[in-house]
């Protein structure tokens, strides 16, 4: 009779609610869980959470160490003078005290719980990857480590038309060389940003397996009736963060096409825009005035309120930036590949959501190809008004692929 396998996760955060970096944390746990894994969670989330079946523990923040007196010290004198002299220190250390003190936090939690695990996985949320950070300090753990890379990492590694160069980069880049060379394991949501972040940190392509985002199904989530959502109409879709780079306006414009092409299908259709969109706000509240058939949140929109959506609309949208390439894989993918609707994929010709997807998936065009954009829209009104039950992704390839069964067949190559 073999023995379950033992993981502790270090996670940054578990709170689903907060970003969308902590609710593909909280769905690769479970899908450990559901691989018959014995799992042990180390969270930074500063609240108590608890996740069925998973033994979770909240890390403490050190209140007494150095770099807790200067993150408050800094505090301080910034709110009395006005002064942000954080990119300036940011330059010099590479990170906030903040960070660094939130790093020795975790480690001496890691030291505390690590009770001879057979796997510790790191995982991060944005682009703070403190508990990578902190295993850097434990070299005597460096064999048993998995470092999860979620994101390009730093900022200036993001691919055009990403262009920010964040303070620090210089010392950022030194410390994710450091993870790359330490961790025996790391582990990417996708081929495509493995083989982009292996560009800059070669031990990658020799260390990194493709650990794509769960889908791990959410269950017993509180839901009430939405006055913005009438499930009777063809309901197109768009939820997460509009950034700069990922502009709704080609969308927009040819939902208007549609529309004007179609005019008697005004009063059964609606396109959802859901989520922050502070860049867009402006022209978001704009068309949202002139178009009837559109519907624009007011910011942020609750992990469980979306994630009911998109089982219930008739098409979910994945907008990504106009670029050569684009080697995320969206955390929303395998909720969108669950709910088993159609996916109208707007983004380059080379993305990690069209080589899931398939080069013959029908519904793909770059996001500002209006009039492509219309198209396709049309004519999946068609299908919708001929026969609904078609309207389905059915891609029980994508299904398996985002599965335990298949996390659990990577894990044992190393566990």
């Amino acid at each position: 009779m073999s023995t379950k396998k033992n993981i502790l996760v270090i996670a940054e955060s578990i709170d689903v609610n907060a970003t969308s970096g902590a609710k593909a944390n909280v769905a690769l746990i479970n899908a450990l869980l559901l691989c018959n894994y014995s799992v042990t969670v180390l969270h930074y989330t500063r609240k108590k959470i608890l996740l069925s079946q998973i033994n979770c523990i909240k890390i403490e923040e050190e209140k007494s160490s150095l770099n807790y007196f200067l993150s408050r010290a800094q505090r301080v004198f910034q709110r009395a003078t006005k002064i942000n002299i954080s990119k300036s220190l940011e330059n010099i250390f590479g990170h906030s005290f903040t960070f660094y003190n939130d790093s020795k936090s975790i480690a001496n939690a890691t030291k505390k719980y690590y009770n001879n695990h057979d796997l510790i996985i790191t995982l991060s949320q944005g682009a703070s990857f403190r508990p990578h950070h902190a295993m850097l300090s434990l070299p005597s753990l460096h064999s048993k480590w998995l470092a999860y890379v979620h994101d390009p990492y730093p900022f200036h590694l993001y691919p055009e038309p990403y262009n920010w160069v964040e303070a620090g980069y210089k010392q950022k880049e030194l410390f994710f060389r450091k993870v790359s060379e330490s961790a025996k394991y790391s582990a990417f949501p996708s081929q495509l940003l493995k083989e982009w972040m292996g560009q800059f940190y070669p031990k990658f392509l020799e260390t990194g397996l493709v650990i794509p985002h769960q889908n791990s199904k959410f269950k017993n989530l509180n839901y009430t009736p939405l006055d913005y959502f009438n499930s009777k109409k063809f309901t197109l879709l768009h939820a997460g963060n509009l950034m700069m780079p990922r502009s709704p306006i080609g969308l927009i414009e040819g939902f208007k096409i549609f529309l004007k092409k179609h005019p008697e299908a005004k009063k059964e259709v609606k396109l959802l825009m859901l989520g922050n969109a502070d860049y867009y706000k402006h022209t978001l509240n704009d068309y949202n005035k002139n178009i009837k058939e559109l519907y624009v949140s007011d910011g942020y929109v609750s992990f469980n309120e979306v994630y009911k959506l998109q089982k219930q609309v008739s098409i979910n949208i994945i907008i990504e930036a106009k670029s050569y390439i684009s080697p995320f894989l969206p955390g929303k993918f395998p909720h969108c590949v669950e709910a088993n609707k159609p996916i109208l994929h707007l983004g380059p010709r080379r993305s990690e959501t069209r080589r899931l997807l398939g080069e013959n998936y029908r519904y793909f065009c770059t996001i500002d190809d209006s009039k492509k954009i219309a198209e396709l829209i049309e004519e999946l009104y068609i299908i919708w008004k001929t026969n609904k039950k078609e309207l389905r992704l059915n891609r029980k390839d994508l299904e398996t692929y985002l599965s335990p069964t298949q996390l659990e067949s990577i894990l044992r190559t190393i566990v």
